[in-house]
């Protein structure tokens, strides 16, 4: 692959290098021990960073899907519809940062004025965030990547996409399954996409290799209504959410940068316990 980093003499990436090959120096055969550390060094930079810009900007609903959709695809147009609705409910909608389905979720967002974050990845070919996001940060590892867009979110919602859609949908319900993470709800949508994958779900646990209780951690649907039905019951209500106009308190010499309240009218999430903002911290160690 052609590339203008610089190279170590074993073949190793320096702490300087380019950012799009980080992936690739990682996966590569076992190194000498100086340069293996100077991987755990930029994998920890890597977490850092991301902790420090999307520590405050929960609670959030990760929406997933493909960046090579057009905007005058019906698939687009769902995804900016169901992020408004996100929005509306008082959640923060996070993406990939990317253009397509995540460019349509975070536009959503916006147009209801609600809140709207982007986690992005360094590519070969540069993946640009889109122009509809509050806040942003761009990773160097897609694994450390995939951790934050699960880390900070109490749904996730499944639009069409590609290879790495698959991927994300099902390294979530995975981590559900297996209780490595709280039981939040995995939103299906675009049904017609799917409908071969759905299907195979049901043929895993008709085999056994998954148990059919498991069918329930995913709810397939086309209606913004019906989803957004399902996520006020099975975060909202289960988590006891409740919007908040307090403001959590950051530090900027830390790399913390906070952000404001939705514009959304606060009437829109009625108060059912905790502050979302208390609740956040702690929710993947809470067990329904």
């Amino acid at each position: 692959m052609a590339h203008n980093a610089s190279v170590g003499l074993d073949g190793s990436l320096l702490l300087t290098e380019s950012p799009s090959l980080a992936d690739e120096i990682l996966l590569k055969e076992p190194r000498s021990r100086n340069r293996e550390f100077i991987t755990l060094v930029r994998v920890m930079r890597d977490f850092i960073r991301g902790f420090r810009v999307l520590h405050f900007v929960g609670p959030c609903v990760t929406v997933f899907g493909s960046a090579r959709i057009k905007s005058d695809s019906p698939y687009y147009e769902l995804a900016r519809k169901m992020g408004a609705a996100i929005a509306q409910l008082g959640f923060t909608v996070m993406t990939g940062g990317g253009p397509g389905i995540m460019e349509a979720a975070n536009r959503g967002a916006k147009d209801a004025g609600g809140r709207s974050v982007g986690c992005n990845i360094e590519l070969p070919h540069e993946q640009k965030p889109n122009p509809y996001l509050d806040r942003f940060v761009t990773m160097h590892y897609f694994f450390v990547r995939k951790t934050l867009l699960v880390k900070y979110s109490y749904a996730f919602v499944i639009l069409p996409g590609g290879a790495g859609t698959v991927d994300e949908m099902f390294e979530a319900i995975t981590l559900i399954q297996t209780r490595k993470m709280t039981n939040f709800p995995v939103v299906i949508m675009g049904t017609d996409y799917w409908d071969e994958i759905l299907p195979f779900i049901h043929k895993m646990a008709k085999a056994g290799m998954i148990a059919p209780s498991d069918l329930e951690l995913v709810h397939a649907t086309n209606s913004v209504d019906d989803a957004i039905a399902h996520i006020r019951s099975h975060a909202i209500e289960r988590f006891g959410l409740h919007l908040s106009r307090r403001v959590r308190p950051h530090s900027r010499w830390l790399g913390e940068r906070g952000l404001p309240p939705p514009l959304i009218a606060l009437s829109k999430l009625p108060p059912l316990g905790r502050r979302t903002e208390d609740l956040h911290p702690g929710r993947h160690s809470d067990r329904s």
